[in-house]
């Protein structure tokens, strides 16, 4: 069935709306779920604010997880009846027919994922591990991305500004400190932090071991394949952090050990002087903008400057027909417009129910992409918009 849905859809899967709740957070409600469902899963479970894109990699919610959370499952139509599977199980049989064959042989596996992030409310200053320590709980490294998409945010939420790293000057004893008064309320990490205002149609790159309290836009995230993080922070609008939040993904041993707990940071970039303008990330064009629009169409690099991952941004002008040619596979999700993909008939939803199949999500196989993917926008008004997320890309500016 997996090989029949790959050549039916002409190297192009379809996917499902993959939805995931948080306990800790509120839902900001701009990621087209039908109002009735933010709490599909239970209310101790938390709301969604987050949909996974393109992804083989599980949710780690906790002992109420559910079994495929976070996970995507490919829809397939054949003879009237409606079929689904894993994308991890596609990418599992299909290999280097899928993901190209030096990505499958480097990794053995599709390595990223993306992500709609939606929070009413700023996060916990956290981090995501890097290598050495997510080794030691059995888990991978988790650089990530954020893009502020402006159709996706049609307002700021609570607290549209991003806390990043540590102030210069600041000392390893006093990061120390705040986990020492963690039990007080609010143990004041963004006091001897700094946060930068988001601007629409920008984003940020942020490596493994980086403190960020990511604010209340709407942010697709392009990320490596893992769910670990510590959080920091132990107050966020006026709700407690549990410690467990801090050292869920820290070794038994280790769960009072503050120095220990203090040494997941990366230093040098958190107390970074020049943070701003190592990672921050403005749009970049693919190609000279003139150019573009004369053949139909606009595209930018959104996620760039890592070894990880990278993201475009694509537009398809009203009434035309572009082929796009990328150097191998992606998943990509659809912001505006309506039209074909290939054979895919593809559309925006501006309301999505719970468990509802979609026609706006699609993993595009290495062959495919490299041969290039015809698009159709029959519009004499609206233009077609999706990102597009990539495993490391040779092309991405660096």
């Amino acid at each position: 069935m997996i090989r029949k849905a790959l050549e039916h859809g002409d190297g192009i899967l379809r996917l499902a709306p993959a939805w995931v709740p948080r306990s800790f957070c509120i839902p900001g409600k701009r990621i087209k779920l039908h109002h009735d469902d933010y709490y599909a899963f239970g209310a101790n479970r938390g709301g969604i604010d987050e949909r996974w894109l393109s992804s083989t990699t599980k949710a780690d919610n906790g002992p109420l997880t559910t079994p495929d959370e976070g996970l995507s499952y490919v829809v397939f139509e054949d003879g009237g009846k409606v079929n689904k599977f894993l994308l991890l199980d596609a990418v599992a049989e299909l290999g280097a027919d899928l993901l190209g064959a030096g990505m499958w042989e480097k990794y053995g596996k599709w390595p990223i994922y993306s992500k709609f992030f939606d929070n009413r409310a700023p996060l916990p200053h956290h981090l995501h591990h890097d290598e050495k320590h997510a080794k030691m709980v059995g888990q991978e490294p988790k650089p990530e991305a954020y893009y502020f998409s402006p159709h996706m945010n049609n307002y700021g939420a609570e607290f549209p500004y991003t806390f990043f790293g540590l102030e210069p000057g600041t000392t390893k004893a006093d990061a120390r400190h705040c986990l020492e008064i963690w039990n007080q309320g609010d143990n004041h990490i963004t006091d001897i932090s700094k946060a930068y205002r988001l601007e629409l149609g920008t984003g940020w790159y942020v490596p493994p071991g980086v403190l960020h309290a990511p604010g209340s836009l709407c942010t697709y995230e392009p990320q490596w394949a893992s769910d670990v993080f510590a959080m920091f922070q132990s107050l966020v609008s006026e709700v407690p952090i549990a410690w467990e939040f801090l050292v869920k993904n820290v070794p038994e041993d280790k769960r009072e050990d503050l120095d220990f707990i203090v040494g997941l940071l990366d230093w040098e970039t958190n107390v970074d002087p020049s943070f701003k303008a190592h990672y921050f990330r403005p749009p970049v064009p693919v190609r000279p903008v003139g150019e573009m629009e004369a053949e139909g169409y606009l595209e930018k690099w959104i996620t760039y400057g890592n070894p990880y991952f990278a993201a475009k941004e694509l537009w398809v002008l009203p009434g035309r027909t572009v082929k796009i040619h990328d150097a191998g596979a992606y998943g990509f999700i659809m912001v505006q417009g309506h039209g074909t993909v290939s054979k895919w008939p593809v559309e925006t939803p501006s309301r999505i129910r719970f468990g509802q199949l979609t026609s706006d999500e699609f993993f595009v196989s290495a062959k495919a992409a490299v041969d290039g993917v015809t698009i159709h926008n029959p519009s004499t008004t609206d233009p077609i918009v999706m990102l597009k997320h990539f495993g490391p890309h040779p092309d991405a500016p660096q």
